[in-house]
């Protein structure tokens, strides 16, 4: 069982969810009596996201909020949050409450078995559109890399550190960067297990992951510029 953990939140707009979220991630920690800490990625929040990070971080010491100036979009996001981390395990999830962070445990269950543990939803909670781009993105990340997975894009994994300080930096600005995450660490040697996870409604705030400026950026622009950066290695 693992003994230090960082866990992430990358967070844009969220503040009717980052409260909720952060403290049912503190209470679960907090159990598991292990070292950790929680880094907060306000990402140019234009709500009062930035200012709730900020108390979180004042209210616990083991909370550490950073704040982008300007939106970087998830993948910058992502990143900043992967990089600032700490411990021997990095975990991460979404700030919108879809998930369920005490399910944690059974990421690290698997700690033994593999270097990334990946979650994919069992029931994806989300419109008909997101689950059909999400679907062709899966099949996308097959053809083009070779990435076999159920879940490409499941904002819940757990990453041992040593797979990020291999593999960086990270091109990705957008919703590819958890592709180029998993793409990369494959092609390093480094192995990975699947597990499922729970997937909830989002009961506040606005998605921006249909947004079609991102998902022509995720889904076209990035996967090609990776393709090509891949090849010239």
């Amino acid at each position: 069982m693992l003994t230090t953990l960082s866990v992430f939140f990358p967070a844009f707009n969220e503040e009717a969810n980052l409260r909720t979220t952060v403290v049912n991630a503190q209470e679960v920690l907090g159990r598991l009596g292990l070292e950790y800490e929680i880094i907060l990625v306000n990402d140019g929040s234009t709500d009062q996201t930035g200012k709730i990070a900020d108390q979180l971080d004042a209210e616990d010491p083991h909370i550490r909020a950073i704040h982008h100036q300007h939106n970087r979009g998830y993948g910058g996001a992502f990143k900043t949050g992967l990089y600032a981390a700490q411990y021997e395990w990095i975990a991460f999830t979404d700030t919108d409450g879809q998930f369920d962070f005490s399910e944690i445990t059974h990421f690290m269950e698997k700690a033994k078995q593999a270097d990334l543990i990946i979650g994919y939803r069992k029931k994806r909670a989300d419109t008909i559109i997101r689950r059909i781009n999400a679907s062709l993105f899966n099949w996308e990340m097959r053809l083009l890399f070779g990435l076999k997975t159920r879940d490409v894009d499941c904002g819940f994994k757990l990453i041992r550190k040593q797979v990020v300080d291999t593999i960086t930096p990270l091109d990705s600005e957008g919703a590819m960067v958890e592709a180029e995450l998993l793409i990369k660490a494959k092609r390093a040697g480094f192995n990975y297990l699947e597990i499922p996870v729970t997937h909830l409604p989002r009961s506040e705030g606005k998605q921006t992951g249909a947004n079609l400026k991102v998902i022509w950026r995720g889904a076209v622009v990035e996967p090609i510029k990776l393709l090509f950066r891949l090849r010239s290695l």
